[in-house]
């Protein structure tokens, strides 16, 4: 598999693996939107089988991989319990809050206030904690992927989307962006350890964050497990979740946390498009607009990148790619 590397990743690769992780995660609020709709699934119940399906699948991936076994993981955790901890909440945080957010103002809505408010949070997060400069370049970088992304929420068709209460679900967007911020800036500051293991441990120590709510709000289908339903859940377990937090962390080892966010913007453009094309949200010109300038944000940050040389990474540490 391509989730570990014995040798240092090259930057554009490592921001290929985001954007392709980006993509991965662009499908899945379609999904949960499509469980809701089917099983009567909510979300709490929706992120935990989705977290619990990312550990297992990883964990029967584990052998195919290099390196060490899975015990040694159980030490890694002891050693540092806060920080996979909190990577664990904030990723089930991010998870739980953005599904919710989907239940109540549409997928499209959603996915874009979420990544839309995320790349501010990095930015400050990795200047004051990470020390890494955003610059001027930068700025305009992020500042051109927030105008297109305020294009894409303000310029959509209410009667359009679907959802209960617009408001809230853009309360719930920005709390998942507090939990993709928080995800991110610490996969940046621990980007030693290895891209698979650090994915399996979050998802791990989510499901059981998640359990006792899920359990409280209702774990199984309304209507009974169906195949469709199954499918579904199995999918949200292996592609947007173990394929993509393991690409994601990959990542992260060797670009900066804002530049990451950037590229993660990717995301909302595959939640909008197929929003459109299966579940019937509608794009109007203005929102279309908004998506071509995020784009143009997201193709300019990687030829920056790409155009700048990087030392390679120190033993036992990532290489260091400041933005801007």
């Amino acid at each position: 598999m391509i989730m570990l590397h014995a040798r240092p990743l090259p930057v554009g690769r490592g921001m290929l693996f985001i954007a392709v992780a980006a993509t991965a995660w662009g499908t899945g609020g379609v999904v949960a939107a499509l469980l809701y709709a089917e099983s009567g699934l909510g979300p709490l119940a929706v992120s935990f089988w989705r977290f619990l399906g990312g550990a297992l699948a990883l964990a029967l991936a584990w052998p195919l991989l290099p390196g060490p076994g899975l015990f040694p993981l159980v030490g890694r955790f002891r050693a540092a319990p806060v920080k996979y901890g909190v990577t664990g909440a904030g990723m089930a945080v991010y998870q739980t809050a953005y599904f919710a957010a989907v239940d109540q103002a549409g997928v499209a809505v959603a996915t874009v206030v979420t990544l839309g408010s995320g790349p501010i949070l990095v930015a400050v997060g990795a200047r004051l904690w990470l020390g890494e400069r955003l610059g001027g370049r930068g700025a305009l970088v992020v500042g051109s992927a927030l105008a297109g992304l305020v294009l894409l929420v303000f310029g959509g068709d209410p009667a359009g989307s679907a959802g209960g209460d617009p408001v809230l679900g853009i309360g719930l967007s920005l709390l998942s962006a507090v939990g993709y911020a928080g995800t991110i800036l610490l996969g940046r500051a621990g980007g030693a350890d290895d891209s698979a293991g650090s994915a399996l441990i979050g998802f791990a120590v989510g499901s059981v964050c998640l359990l006792a709510p899920a359990l409280a709000a209702g774990l199984l289908p309304e209507a009974g497990v169906t195949v469709s339903a199954g499918l579904l859940l199995a999918y949200l377990g292996v592609v947007p979740s173990a394929l993509a937090y393991g690409l994601f962390f990959a990542g992260l080892r060797v670009v900066g946390a804002t530049t990451a966010a950037v590229v993660a913007l990717v995301e909302p453009l595959v939640a909008a498009g197929l929003s459109v094309g299966l579940l019937g949200e509608r794009l109007t010109v203005p929102a279309a607009t908004g998506g071509a300038v995020l784009l143009a944000a997201v193709l300019v940050s990687g030829f920056r990148r790409r155009s700048q040389p990087s030392d390679p990474a120190a033993p036992g540490r990532p290489a260091r790619t400041e933005p801007g």
